[in-house]
């Protein structure tokens, strides 16, 4: 019982120190367990390895079960030559239907890492209508490549009856740039404008301090200004006020405006999105479900558990909705 126990923490992403205090609490004492920390960290490590062993028809047998709960669910796989698993999509019924209601504007990002391969791992995001994060469908894949991208923004849309996405944030992946102009031709794709200025501080040294004015004119032309003219007026006064002009980032960030500046997006529905925020607080809330160095079949099972809390939680906001006058 005791071991089963400490599987189920571990697969819940539950510290080792946390579990041995676990542990202790249900003898009576926290500072009495029947065995010492070291048998429970091995036993930790004889547990992981466990999971370990044949991962991939774990993986597959856990999607068949999935499968046969959820008929409307979609997986997808992409093998390589020597028929092995090059890239794995898959969405959930209940994400194919948010999609058709929510899916106007979507995030994409492949920033996730944690999982045994180390392999990306990117997720479609958007927004419902109490604007709640709302995951339409997850990718993995074995490189970020424009073909990996082509596969992936295809299958998405196959999976999603065809419906192409009114917008698309990403960062500024240049593969997946090419790849969403050749799939998702009918979509506006723009750029996150943090990622954009992320490299602001470095790039522009000390005039980009805290308290510098031409930090506080930049932020107020990028968050503030949406009409096209004043926009590059205000811009070429700034970089001349500070003499930047000749500054590659600058220059390669203005090159690129329409891609992320706001007043290029004032015809474009984004849901109240200017940046992958989303897909990264996604990310962030998936790391609280799933260990470091998963194995891929524990990695699906969280990542279901995840997409159940997340349906739990709009559940509650469609009630505390009914219980007021429209």
């Amino acid at each position: 019982m005791t071991r089963d126990l400490v599987k189920n923490l571990r697969a819940n992403n539950v510290q080792i120190s946390r579990v041995c205090s676990i542990l202790g609490s249900m003898h009576g004492s926290s500072s009495y367990v029947p065995f010492s920390r070291q048998s429970i960290r091995t036993l930790c490590g004889r547990l992981a390895q466990e999971s370990i062993e044949g991962d991939m028809s774990k993986t597959l047998g856990l999607f068949t079960s999935m499968r046969e709960r959820d008929p409307a669910m979609v997986i997808r796989m992409q093998l390589d030559d020597e028929k092995r698993i090059k890239s794995l999509f898959w969405c959930h019924g209940s994400s194919r239907f948010n999609y058709s209601c929510f899916g106007d504007a979507i995030t994409f990002d492949t920033t996730y890492r944690t999982n045994l391969y180390n392999l990306p791992f990117g997720l479609f995001v958007g927004a419902n209508h109490p604007f709640q994060t709302i995951i339409f469908g997850a990718v993995l894949l074995t490189e970020e490549a424009t073909d990996a991208f082509q596969w992936t923004f295809r299958t998405f849309v196959e999976a999603m009856d065809g419906q192409h996405p009114r917008t698309i944030l990403t960062d500024q992946c240049l593969a997946m740039k090419t790849a969403i102009a050749t799939e998702l031709p009918t979509s506006r794709h723009h750029w996150c404008k943090w990622h954009v200025l992320k490299k602001a501080k470095e790039s522009l040294g000390g005039i980009y301090s805290k308290s510098s004015a031409f930090k506080k004119q930049l932020h107020e032309l990028v968050a503030e200004i949406v009409s096209i003219p004043e926009f590059e007026t205000r811009w070429a006064q700034l970089v001349e006020d500070h003499g930047l002009r000749e500054n590659e980032f600058l220059d390669r960030a203005y090159s690129n405006r329409e891609m992320w500046a706001k007043p290029y997006f004032t015809e474009t529905f984004c849901a109240g999105m200017t940046s992958t925020q989303r897909s990264e607080s996604a990310n962030h809330l998936l790391k609280t479900y799933i260990p470091r160095s998963a194995p891929m079949h524990l990695f699906v099972s969280q990542y279901n558990r995840m997409i159940a809390d997340r349906e739990a939680d709009e559940g509650k906001e469609e009630h505390a909705t009914k219980q007021v006058t429209i």
